[in-house]
């Protein structure tokens, strides 16, 4: 059984940072894509950000691209998005998924992902 516990969260001003992280347990992730998502009020959730398991390829949606870094720390199965020059409109609750057959045609649809941890919000103040 998969598990995804997200941290990291929190209340930041505009411009600053922060770092989520997502512990991955259960399963061996070699093929598996690890992806980040996020859901404002009253919105569909959005994908925002992808990183390959195995070979460690990235995708960002463009909203985010050049102030957010999708990584992985293979050795201890974890995930982080590193969260720079946050706007109001990144305020959401941010959450991470997986999946072992997500291909670069589908990695933008929640409902491809057959996992997903509990999330964690983010909240950015002007």
């Amino acid at each position: 059984q998969v598990q995804l516990v997200e941290s990291g969260g929190g209340l930041v001003q505009a411009g600053g940072s922060l770092r989520l992280s997502c512990a991955a347990s259960g399963r061996t992730f070699s093929s598996y894509a690890m992806g980040w998502f996020r859901q404002a009020p009253g919105k569909e959730r959005e994908f925002v950000a992808l990183i390959t398991w195995s070979g460690g390829r990235t995708y960002y949606t463009d909203s985010v691209k050049g102030r957010f870094t999708i990584s992985r720390d293979k050795a201890k199965n974890m995930l982080y998005l590193q969260m720079n020059s946050l706007k109001p409109e990144d305020t959401a609750v941010y959450y991470c998924a997986a999946d072992p057959a997500i291909s670069i045609g589908t990695m933008a649809a929640a409902d491809e992902y057959d996992y997903w941890g509990q999330g964690t919000q983010v909240t950015v103040s002007s």
